[in-house]
């Protein structure tokens, strides 16, 4: 059984990648899709070894989202990309838990508008609309 519900979503997120001695492999764009509170999964380009640490950053959701994570697994999907799973290291469960949520919010948004409007968002349009609209009422 799992610890964590998922949440399938396909919002961009930036990954930053930690080699020794502080190198690090900056902004690399993906699509995330799967989010829980303890972790979540993405496409790659490229093969991220596990046990690497890498640096999550979610741009459109506000505050924007960054945390600390540590690659799983990680496995080749279709022989043209990478599916890579990392659980958070940051032990703040309270913003990451407000940050699902918020996604959440996101993609209820998308589907309602595509019911409603006919409209068919990305994740990112999405996201924008929702956040010019709603993440000043969103609880903090």
């Amino acid at each position: 059984m799992r610890k964590y519900l998922r949440h399938p979503i396909d919002i961009p997120i930036e990954y930053d990648l930690e080699f020794e001695l502080d190198n690090i492999v900056s902004d690399r764009r993906e699509y995330l899709y799967n989010l829980s509170e303890g972790g979540l999964s993405f496409r790659a380009n490229r093969y991220i070894t596990p046990g690497s640490i890498i640096i999550i950053k979610i741009p459109l959701v506000n505050p924007a989202f960054q945390v600390r994570s540590e690659v799983v697994w990680c496995s080749k999907n279709n022989g043209v990309c990478f599916d890579i799973g990392v659980k958070f290291l940051d032990e703040n469960t309270e913003f990451r838990v407000r940050m699902i949520e918020q996604v959440c919010y996101i993609e209820h948004y998308k589907k309602e508008i595509f019911e409603r409007e006919g409209r068919k968002l990305s994740g990112e349009q999405a996201a924008l609309e929702w956040i010019n609209k709603f993440a000043n009422k969103f609880p903090s």
